[in-house]
């Protein structure tokens, strides 16, 4: 079919109903692999807050946080409170947004897999710095190597696992991501239990070990076979059907190649994806891009799991209690992703999305009114408050693991059409990577100055992103990743703004009696 014949997205008819395959061995093997990106992602968000709340290390970079930590008459609210300690962490985040962009024309011309291997690299060379750090010039060297890694994996590996999975198992198979992720920041959270006792060499063994999972991201990126959509957006048409029999375990494919190949036609029409992403045809998918990644850092997640040890020990917890509580609410977040990957399919993406941020809202409401009435500037928490916060972290840890957590990057990956597809994902991972830089470098701040009101804010946050789920997002289930933009003209608002299908099109449509 001639490009000029597509409709505004590439994909000029519905051919979901002829789709055919079913879950290969092969697919699942390769999906696994390539969530191993999301394990580097996770292992630094565990382990960077277990590490700033050891002792020797903050004894060598930040001795004035060491200091104010020992004065018991020190604002609990205020102990971490410190600009550098900050940066150390909120550093990754900043080098990782500017890499996502840079990600996206690697991804679209050299395929996902190159991106995958990037990552992997610049991650193990961020964490053999780090382990070796002798001054703060290295130590900041390390976490802008690991946030390069961080936005290359990212980028790719999201996509990866949606142009791979079948359409009625997108869900749970991208979720592989989120899930691998998780086990990143559980393994993190055991290893900075561990290590804390290993004075005063123990925040390095914790800082290098990072060198496992992007070993893993970087060996698994050479073995991998690259998607289909790409291969065929290369034009490798022949290889690019081969794959995609290969892991649909089927020769009956033509329905699905069809759309790719209507979509790659259109897709190597665009010479810039970023300026084509700012039509009115992909205002809905922008939105999405722009939105979804903001509000799942708004949910204050981050914080939580940054600063866990350092959040815990500021309620008055001793030092192996606080990474006891961290570790505890890793396994949660873990475990939880399993209840996501199990119902995604199933229940779709609204209804996972809602809930968890109703059950969040609870969370975070109950909290602020406990630490407001219980604890103090100067006084801690008794062992049954402790207990409770606790309990009311895990739940709220529990609603965002199946809702938010892989929701936040499965829903923005399986949106855009083929052309804008690399460059939609280098903005959502830009935009998560942006505003967990910001909370990041104000969250101890915006701690000392809020106290308990910080949990509040973050309701606060959610109560409007629930709504806008609502409101805004039609449910994707089941609809194969070349077909959303049917999605969108069916939505009662989207409808108005996505151009109707061109005459041409709708007529050939009705002749096919689609």
């Amino acid at each position: 079919m001639a490009g000029g014949s597509l409709g505004p997205a590439g994909v000029a008819k519905e051919r979901a109903q002829y789709y055919q395959g079913k879950v290969t061995c092969y697919v699942l093997i390769a999906c696994t692999v390539a969530a191993v990106g999301g394990s580097i992602f996770g292992y630094d968000i565990g382990i960077s807050g277990g590490v700033t709340s050891m002792d020797p290390f903050l004894k060598k970079f930040f001795p004035t946080v060491y200091i104010k930590k020992q004065h018991a008459h020190e604002n609990n609210y205020c102990k971490y409170n410190n600009q550098g300690l900050s940066a150390f962490t909120s550093a990754l985040y900043l080098a990782g947004l500017v890499a996502s962009l840079v990600a996206s024309p690697v991804t679209r011309k050299y395929g996902r897999r190159t991106s995958i291997i990037c990552g992997g690299v610049s991650f193990l060379t961020g964490a053999t710095l780090n382990a070796a750090a002798a001054n703060m010039a290295m130590l900041l060297l390390g976490r802008i190597m690991l946030g390069v890694g961080i936005g290359f994996g990212n980028q790719a590996v999201p996509l990866y696992l949606s142009e791979m999975a079948p359409a009625h198992l997108r869900g749970a198979l991208n979720m592989m991501f989120q899930l691998a992720t998780t086990l990143g920041i559980f393994t993190a959270n055991m290893i900075n239990y561990g290590t804390q006792k290993l004075q005063p060499w123990g925040w390095r063994l914790s800082l290098g070990l990072a060198a496992a999972p992007a070993l893993l991201m970087t060996v698994g990126g050479v073995l991998l076979p690259e998607t289909p959509n790409s291969l065929i957006e290369k034009g490798m048409k022949e290889k690019g059907r081969e794959v995609l029999e290969k892991i649909r375990g089927t020769k009956n494919v033509d329905a699905e190649f069809e759309d790719m190949v209507e979509a790659s036609e259109l897709a190597n029409s665009i010479e810039n994806p970023f300026l084509n992403i700012l039509d009115r045809r992909n205002r809905p998918q922008l939105v999405m891009a722009i939105f979804m990644p903001t509000f799942q850092i708004l949910t204050g997640i981050n914080s939580i799991l940054f600063y866990a040890p350092v959040l815990f020990q500021s309620m008055g917890f001793g030092g192996n209690a606080s990474l006891y509580a961290s570790a505890l609410t890793g396994a949660v977040l873990a475990s939880s992703t399993l209840i996501s990957i199990a119902t995604v399919d199933r229940l779709g993406r609204r209804a996972l999305l809602i809930s968890g941020g109703i059950q969040m809202i609870t969370c975070q409401v109950v909290v602020s009114i406990i630490l407001a009435l219980k604890f103090g500037k100067d006084q801690e928490l008794s062992k049954g408050f402790s207990i409770l916060v606790v309990l009311f972290f895990c739940l709220f840890v529990l609603a965002f693991g199946w809702s938010w957590g892989p929701l936040g990057w499965t829903v923005p990956s399986e949106i855009f059409p083929l052309e804008i597809r690399s460059a939609g994902q280098s903005i959502t991972v830009a935009v998560n990577l942006l505003f967990t830089f910001i909370i990041a470098q104000a969250f101890l701040s915006m701690l000392c100055s809020f106290t308990y009101g910080i949990f509040l804010f973050f309701a606060g946050w959610i109560t409007i992103m629930t709504i806008f789920v609502y409101v805004f997002l039609p449910e994707t289930k089941g609809v194969p990743i070349d077909e959303m933009i049917f999605l969108w003209r069916k939505h009662w608002f989207w409808k108005r703004i996505v151009p109707p299908i061109a005459a041409g099109v709708e007529s050939d449509e009705k002749q096919n009696g689609s």
